[in-house]
């Protein structure tokens, strides 16, 4: 097993992230992040013993922030947030986003700005740990005070309460933690609004759509590559130096890597001399869309590690001077921008990749392959409806693509009157990286199909490596069969990040 992850509020990465998401790597709170945490609690106490005023230790939340809460009333108020709070519906998020969620609220909590006791990070660690995964409705947040519904579904497990998911079974937290050999915690003063109020379920759904999107774009950039070579298109658009004359980071990489492709194809070298000038832009243009994608990505990672290392709840405790200061760290603005722009991105890397397919199956565009790739064109069908299902998920992505963050709507009597749609913009995004991974592998079965068509020609040893990982889920199609399922297992291929395996 992995070295424990020791989390103190400022180094988390995404690919920490993912290894304890996805690897089980152990999660422990790091010595000084512990001392940092206690000294913030301290503060706290210090508030709650002399009863003196604070937003959420001794006032209620929201609208509510006028009436003062008696000090033996403190702990009922914890458990009162987290259960009114749990008002979720809808599907429960997905045990790797709800392990995303947990890491990220404990890191946050960490950062020793919350104020909690270090046993409430202690207790998210330990969970995470033992494979006890709340159950999270993925539906309810507004992204205002953060992801409030969702958090407080994780908090409630934390207290013994609600369900959790545990050795693959939907379980009572109590069942669970007796099993797990745990003890729910009791909440103190403020650590109930602690744990709500924060950003972490869109974080949680972004950050892990963004290691999706990355390896995404590395295998759009392979699948684009055969594409082209089993088109007969042209690598002059790849130049180098035409893209140090337009320097976009993504852009020089895009062209970087469609040369190291092609290069050495003996395809491009039959029609070297054919005359043609140039191609359609959905194989000149990959350098400048696939490009443009990739540097969203890189300004989504950005915002994402830089969101992964904050303190976003409220009120914020500063020990220096004792400070408990309230202000709109949970405001999920800065997610809900970042995941609508990662949305529209990968619509257009699913919309070229899907105008690929099309010169591939159209007889008017696919320089003498025949119809829809079809062997026996006209008895067969070949790859008509795999188009017809690639234009679908295309569209609808234009549909899901449209920004969450530009609408709002006013809750708690109006006192959250500005919101965010943060989680609303994630939850899209789940959906259009699930289309575009389709898309993908629709055209890496095309791809496949031409290139077999070329034959004895040969791509170069990078596709030949890509289009033998390709073959390894979806052989050639010699007559018209059911591809539902090749398409299914070419996505899983995609996923596992085995075509993008052919840059490396």
């Amino acid at each position: 097993m992995a070295a424990a992850l020791h989390i103190d509020g400022d180094s988390l990465t995404l690919e920490t992230l993912r290894e304890v998401v996805f690897e089980g790597r152990p999660v422990l709170l790091a010595p000084d992040a512990r001392e940092k945490a206690q000294k913030a609690r301290a503060v706290v106490e210090e508030l709650v013993n002399k009863n003196e005023l604070a937003y959420a230790i001794t006032t209620g939340v929201g609208k509510l922030s006028d009436v003062r809460i008696p000090p033996e009333q403190i702990r009922e108020l914890q458990v009162n947030l987290v259960r009114s709070h749990c008002v979720g519906v809808g599907q429960p998020l997905g045990e790797p986003v709800v392990r995303g969620m947990m890491l990220l609220r404990a890191n946050s909590l960490s950062k020793g700005f919350s104020g909690v006791r270090p046993l409430i990070i202690d207790a998210l660690c330990e969970m995470l740990n033992r494979g006890v995964h709340p159950l999270v409705p993925s539906q309810g947040s507004v992204g205002a005070s953060g992801d409030l519904a969702p958090l407080a579904h994780l908090a409630l497990a934390m207290i013994g309460e609600g369900e959790v998911c545990h050795e693959g079974r939907h379980i009572a937290t109590s069942e669970a933690m007796k099993a797990a050999q745990m003890k729910p915690v009791v909440l103190e003063a403020k650590e109930s609004i602690s744990l709500i109020n924060g950003t972490q379920a869109m974080l949680a759904v972004g950050a892990l759509a963004l290691l999706e999107a990355e390896n995404l774009a590395d295998s759009a950039d392979v699948l684009g590559a055969l594409s082209l070579d089993a088109l007969l298109g042209t690598d002059v658009a790849f130049d180098e130096r035409i893209h140090r004359a337009r320097p976009h980071a993504g852009q020089l990489r895009t062209a970087a890597n469609l040369r190291r492709m092609l290069e050495g194809s003996k395809l491009r070298e039959s029609h070297r001399g054919c005359g043609r000038v140039q191609d359609a832009y959905a194989l000149r243009c990959m350098p400048q869309v696939h490009g443009a994608v990739r540097d969203t990505l890189a300004h989504c990672r950005e915002v994402f590690e830089t969101e992964m290392n904050s303190a976003v709840d409220n009120p914020l405790v500063f020990t220096n001077n004792g400070d408990i200061i309230s202000g709109g760290n949970f405001h999920g603005e800065p997610l809900a921008f970042v995941l609508d722009f990662l949305g529209i991105a990968l619509s257009s890397l699913a919309g070229i990749s899907e105008r690929r397919l099309e010169r591939m199956v159209n007889p008017a565009l696919s320089e003498g392959l025949p119809p829809f790739l079809a062997a026996g064109a006209g008895l067969n069908s070949g790859f008509m409806m795999a188009q017809v299902t690639a234009a679908a998920l295309v569209s609808e992505n234009k549909v899901l693509a449209h920004p969450a963050s530009v609408d709002s709507i006013t809750t708690s009597g109006n006192k959250e009157d500005y919101v965010s749609m943060g989680m609303t913009a994630a939850l899209k995004l789940q959906k259009i990286v699930e289309n575009t991974t389709y898309v993908l592998a629709i055209e890496a079965a095309a791809a496949a199909q031409a290139l077999d068509f070329r034959a004895p020609l040969l791509t170069s040893k990078r596709g030949e490596a890509a289009r033998t990982a390709i073959r390894s889920a979806c052989p050639p199609v010699e007559k018209d069969r059911v591809m539902a399922a090749d398409f299914e297992r070419l996505a899983e291929l995609l996923r596992a990040g085995k075509v993008a395996a052919a840059l490396r």
